[in-house]
């Protein structure tokens, strides 16, 4: 199945996460919060047909890593995925938002020159302010949301300007949650797990825990397994069709 945003380097044994995920034959895309843990990360997954690593700066740790702007642009044009990105508007991270927009802004416009990534989006209490960025930069590629809080107002502008959005089991155990994902469009939803942050009954969700989310996705769609895991992998076709590949 597909774990489209999890943290594999964050994992308290990396490498029998990855074994794990790859012997399920999970599609993963392993996000990093800063620039510096991207090579270190995608060398943990060389060799693995199905995952792949994004390179991220999190809105979270963004005031304290602008310096890392310059190695993200080295890095830049060796993945097409982007991730975690994005803007944090909660109360504990708010007072930073001057240096969360810089480093997003930045990152869009690397996006932009390149022809466009892949990008998986941090958006939580800053849907608004995301999206306005998302339209300053028109062909950045292709917008994910990971794990959507915002308003159903919010959800409609999203969807309208043609954002994707990948939702997991610690999302869809939420009545709010399901609700959102119950008037995303079919097409542009896309499973992760957000392990190892993420968690459902206490416990720690990893990659394989996606299928947790296609048994939920099944619900609210009303389609068997089959069926969503049919939609779930043309979703994921289509996504990747939409950038082309442009490194590794």
């Amino acid at each position: 199945m597909i774990d489209f945003h999890c943290h594999l380097d964050l994992f308290p044994n990396p490498p029998t996460t990855i074994a794990k995920a790859d012997a399920a034959g999970i599609y993963v895309l392993s996000v990093t919060t800063t620039p510096s843990a991207w090579l270190g990360t995608a060398r943990m997954a060389r060799g693995k047909q199905r995952i792949r690593t994004a390179l991220g700066i999190h809105p979270q740790v963004a005031h304290e890593r602008l310096r890392e702007l310059t190695l993200f642009d080295e890095l830049s044009s060796r993945t097409r995925f982007f991730g975690e990105i994005g803007l944090d508007g909660s109360s504990g991270f708010r007072k930073h938002a001057a240096e969360q927009s810089l480093a997003f802004e930045h990152v869009l416009g690397v996006a932009q020159r390149q022809g466009g990534k892949i990008l998986t989006i941090h958006s939580r209490a800053a849907v608004d302010p995301v999206l306005d960025a998302l339209k300053r930069h028109p062909g950045c590629g292709a917008p994910i949301l990971h794990w959507f809080t915002g308003t159903e107002r919010e959800l409609d502008r999203a969807i309208n300007i043609g954002c994707w959005f990948s939702v997991g089991p610690a999302m869809l155990k939420s009545n709010k949650g399901r609700r959102l994902a119950s008037l995303m469009p079919q097409n542009r939803v896309i499973t992760e797990t957000d392990g190892p942050f993420a968690s459902v009954s206490s416990r720690k969700l990893d990659p394989t825990d996606s299928w947790l989310a296609v048994q939920q996705l099944g619900n609210i769609w009303q389609l068997d397994k089959e069926a969503t895991v049919r939609r779930l992998k043309n979703n994921l076709r289509t996504l990747l069709r939409e950038v082309p590949e442009q490194g590794a």
